[in-house]
């Protein structure tokens, strides 16, 4: 009596506590998007802790179902459970990247371990994984014919090798290992990513004197100005290893010591040395994943993490990466010697290093093409692009974006859209920040904070998708304009949000970019294909203070310079895949001297000293911190599959060809319904060529 006594209660004050959690209490929200605005930090950890309690419930609803094992009660049990864990995920993380601040990172710190534990203890459980092998065996007895759909034989068959690949069949003493090996790269992994942050964050450059910042555009030093003056420091100009503060020192200012200066800052974040050094880091998590790997049986991480990719192996991946990485170096080495001529006229008898490049090819590119970036910059307004690829989506899929007020957001600078097709039926919800912060980490992503799915009554749950940017802020005297390299990052992380939003996968598992790491870029990149566009750009390159369409003239100028300074940026992004593969193709857990390593692998690779890597090691949070790991090769991979899915395009003569177009869309709702490989076959009729990315880059004739 006492005891059931105890548990009414504890369920009394669990409801109240719940009633006061708003990721607990249920409360309505539009489209069932995360309570951003009453969610406090308190409010998290309590989450966790009831959400993981669930999910443990869900699991053993599952292993003591006293029913024979079936794809319903088990496989698509499986997929179900964890509703409330998804939840708490999608608000937390999501804020704790774009948001954070120390009293979050102190709880990932609790919370990783324990959605770690949790992880573990299912794949690891072998009554449910018992369950799970008898439907397979079951569905995939070549003496019965089986009963499920195509989508649930996929949804059967990855589950299972999930369960193989994490663990499953291993013995107790290697599944202990594993446990304990899991638990400390989730945590290495996160003071990875805090460590970068922290070092991007502390490091601030004061310059008192405006004459060291000549040939700096005025745009460029009136944001540097702000940002000073929000430093305390109406003096000065500040600036920082965010790309948006040094880019332009590194393309425009006359200063050489200063473009060292900030590049230097940017390219050795995280290895000086201090509380915030990740070489240490690096050479425990890449001794992990190799033991990690030796007790599946394979040789190195690579081989362990590439099976059920596209490439399946470190082989074939090298031997691609090797491919592409010839034709692009020889096109580099031709692009620094044209830029060591122009930087002789200015300082004869000096080398050219990686802080002369961006500088010396924006001469370049104006002598040659007439063309400056700055020039680029007023048609390149932030609202303007976005309706412009909100446009783009609608002409090619028929999508229509409303923006949302009063929704709930983390940060009053996110903006929030609800996209619907042409029949007025929800497909989505997409929330957009763009706008570096302190608590924001690097880079541009996009993320999941709802996940779209089918539930057993038949009601499609739509999901709500996030674009993160670190672009421009906007000063008192200019609006957010976009450099080039944003515009195509806006385009390929909008692709990114679009394979999201369509989803029309029945089981969460399988939607959206549920699918292999070397496929999840194609959507992405495909996109970037219609940045300059004539008839693109004339939906959103609109001079920000006239109103004035961009004029042909400067349309035609940017696609004249489509192939100019391609070296560098194949160079730059193949390098660091080769130098995440070189990592992932270790096979002993002997010491790694960080700096090292790189420069040998910098060497093999015959590196021109000219370009630096795009993410030196100790800050290549790819790899070590968002799930990457010997895959960056994949935004190549994806390149020769978007090249010639958008060539499918261009042949018909129309680059908005509806029937291609509705293909597309088929290939981008699946998710990870069927087999990439098929999916694209089916899309394009025939496997694709890689010689149309090398047409694009311009390193051979069409």
């Amino acid at each position: 009596m006492k005891k059931s006594l105890i548990l009414i209660v504890s369920a009394t004050m669990l409801m109240a506590c719940n009633t006061k959690n708003p990721l607990l209490s249920g409360s309505e929200t539009p489209y069932g998007v995360p309570a951003f605005d009453q969610i406090q930090n308190k409010h998290y950890l309590p989450a966790f802790e009831e959400a993981i309690r669930q999910t443990e419930a869900e699991i053993d609803a599952i292993v003591n179902n006293p029913e024979a094992p079936t794809f319903q009660n088990t496989v698509a049990a499986l997929d179900r459970s964890g509703a409330l864990l998804s939840k708490v995920e999608g608000a937390f993380f999501n804020v704790l990247d774009a948001d954070g601040n120390d009293e979050m990172n102190q709880i990932a710190e609790k919370v990783t371990p324990m959605v770690t534990n949790l992880s573990d203890n299912i794949m690891l459980n072998e009554a449910l994984f018992a369950r799970i092998k008898t439907v397979y065996e079951n569905e995939t007895n070549a003496a019965t014919a089986s009963s499920l759909t195509a989508e649930q034989m996929r949804l059967l068959t990855e589950t299972y090798k999930h369960f193989v690949n994490n663990g499953a069949n291993l013995s107790e003493e290697k599944k202990e290992r594993l446990r304990q090996i899991n638990q400390e790269l989730g945590l290495l992994s996160l003071q990875f990513g805090n460590n970068t942050v922290a070092e991007t964050n502390a490091y601030q450059l004061f310059i008192t004197d405006e004459a060291e910042l000549e040939g700096l555009p005025e745009s460029a030093k009136e944001a540097a100005k702000e940002e000073a003056v929000a430093a305390g420091r109406e003096d000065a100009w500040l600036f920082t290893p965010k790309r948006t503060s040094f880019t332009p020192v590194l393309q425009y200012c006359t200063n050489r010591e200063l473009r060292k200066e900030l590049l230097m800052a940017y390219t050795t974040r995280g290895n000086h040395d201090n509380a915030n050094d990740n070489k240490a880091i690096i050479d425990k998590t890449m001794k992990l994943r190799i033991e990690k790997a030796h007790l599946f049986g394979y040789t190195n991480p690579a081989d362990y993490i590439l099976n059920d990719c596209m490439a399946h192996d470190s082989q074939t991946v090298n031997a691609f990466l090797q491919s592409v990485w010839e034709p692009s170096l020889a096109q580099a080495r031709k692009e620094a010697a044209a830029l060591q001529e122009l930087l002789d006229q200015d300082l004869p008898g000096e080398k050219l290093q990686p802080w002369d490049w961006w500088y010396y090819a924006e001469k370049l590119r104006v002598k040659q093409y007439a063309l400056n970036e700055e020039e680029l910059k007023p048609y390149f307004e932030l609202s303007n692009v976005r309706r412009g690829v909100f446009g783009l989506a609608g002409k090619l899929y028929g999508l229509q974006f409303e923006p949302l007020h009063d929704m709930p957001v983390y940060n009053p600078e996110v903006e929030v859209f609800k996209v619907t097709d042409s029949n007025g039926n929800l497909v989505g919800i997409l929330y957009t920040d763009y706008f570096p912060r302190a608590g924001k980490r690097p880079g541009a992503w996009m993320n999941n904070i709802c996940n779209q799915y089918i539930d057993d009554n038949g009601v499609n749950h739509r999901p709500v998708i996030i674009n993160v940017g670190n672009f421009n802020k906007p000063t008192a005297g200019n609006p957010s304009l976009l450099s080039m390299d944003d515009l195509e990052t806006l385009f390929h992380e909008f692709g990114h949000a679009l394979h999201g939003l369509l989803s029309n996968a029945t089981y969460q598992t399988l939607a959206g970019t549920n699918v292999p790491r070397d496929f999840v870029e194609l959507p992405s990149q495909f996109m970037e294909n219609y940045c300059y566009e004539p008839e693109v750009m004339k939906t959103y390159a609109f001079h920000y203070e006239t109103g004035e369409l961009m004029p042909d003239s400067l349309i035609q100028k940017i696609n004249n310079a489509k192939h100019f300074n391609q070296g560098f940026v194949m160079t730059e992004l193949l390098s660091a895949s080769i130098l995440d593969m070189d990592y992932h193709c270790l096979t002993d857990t002997a010491d790694i001297d960080v700096n090292a390593f790189e420069a040998e692998s910098m060497e093999r690779m015959h590196m021109i000293p000219e370009i630096i890597t795009r993410y030196r090691s100790t800050f290549y949070n790819h790899i070590f911190t968002t799930g990457y790991e010997a895959g960056y090769y994949s935004y190549t991979w994806s390149a020769v599959l978007d090249a010639d899915a958008f060539y499918a395009f261009k042949e018909t003569g129309d680059i908005f060809n509806p029937e291609v177009a509705r293909r597309f869309k088929h290939l981008l709702e699946q998710g990870g319904t069927r087999d990439a490989q098929d999916l694209y076959l089916e899309f394009r009729g025939k496997a694709a060529d890689p010689k149309y990315l090398l047409i694009r880059k311009g390193f051979v004739e069409e």
